[in-house]
């Protein structure tokens, strides 16, 4: 069961509902789910029905991601499930926008997740506005999470999550878990309305010292909790220490959180090309 003193909320990252089910039995407990075109395309029935030469038109793909979503729902009814939207470099934010709002009544538990682009930004602006909960995803630097920060101005508690992506800084030599502690500490003099949602988590390291920092949501993959699970759920404690293993450090920038959020320099390359691979994994599903 949940560790007493840890107030990190644990999601899993996937999109296979087996996994979810799983992870459920092993540590008794799990607060939502997070979902993406790449984690669909690699759903046991979706590989399944590729390998037999069969691709989804545009409609069935998104019944078939609305199945997916659906049996998440039911098994985490407490919790949230973050559904993407389809986004390319011309995907407009109005697009964004009107794929949002359905994906959002596909369940009760719904978080929508856009990308942190200019038009992303704008859709999660006028999504919040709507009502709408949503998942700010790819986000790879603090200036970014400003942007978030400020575009949704006004949401409630719950209403809105950050998604920075560790292992693709680490990738480029960054130290991602920097990120992490530096977007804590700017929201930190905010008023708490984004809550920090640590993602693409790589190793076990990223995951305790994710919770070390007090990140508000933790998504892994299923190896990773699956060790977490048979590791006795452990929380680390003030003598851990993470190995950044010689990553370049990203320092802190202080940034004005009640500035508009259109002022704030919001392109990374990272962010381009994650919105290139999800929007080629989902168009690979398609025939």
């Amino acid at each position: 069961m949940r560790p007493i003193a840890m107030k990190t909320r644990i999601f899993l990252d996937g999109g296979n509902p087996d996994e979810t089910i799983a992870v459920l039995a092993l540590t008794g407990f799990l607060d939502g789910q997070t979902t993406n075109p790449t984690l669909i395309a690699k759903n046991p029935e979706a590989r399944k029905r590729l390998a037999q030469g069969i691709k989804f038109n545009s409609k069935e793909i998104f019944t078939f991601y609305r199945g997916v979503v659906t049996t998440l729902s039911g098994l985490l009814p407490q919790g949230s499930v973050s559904i993407e939207v389809y986004a390319d470099q011309t995907t407009t934010a109005e697009a964004m926008l009107k794929q949002g709002t359905e994906m959002f009544a596909w369940i009760p538990n719904a978080h929508v997740k856009f990308p942190t682009s200019r038009e992303g930004l704008k859709a999660a602006h006028l999504a919040v506005k709507a009502g709408l909960r949503v998942n700010m995803t790819l986000v790879f630097s603090q200036e970014q999470a400003a942007a978030v920060y400020a575009a949704t101005a006004g949401a409630k508690k719950g209403q809105v999550f950050l998604s920075p992506f560790i292992g693709r800084l680490d990738d480029i030599n960054e130290n991602g878990m920097d990120l992490i502690d530096n977007i804590i500490r700017m929201y930190g003099k905010g008023d708490g309305h984004v809550e920090v949602l640590t993602a693409s988590v790589r190793t076990f390291d990223h995951f305790l010292y994710a919770l070390k920092l007090g990140s508000d949501i933790i998504t892994a993959p299923f190896e990773i909790i699956k060790n977490w699970g048979e590791k006795g759920l452990p929380v680390p404690g003030k003598e851990y220490q993470y190995d950044a293993k010689g990553l370049k450090a990203i320092p802190f920038r202080e940034l004005d959180l009640s500035k508009p959020w259109e002022s704030f320099d919001i392109r990374h390359p990272l962010t381009d090309k994650g919105m290139e691979k999800f929007s080629a994994d989902w168009n690979a599903l398609i025939g």
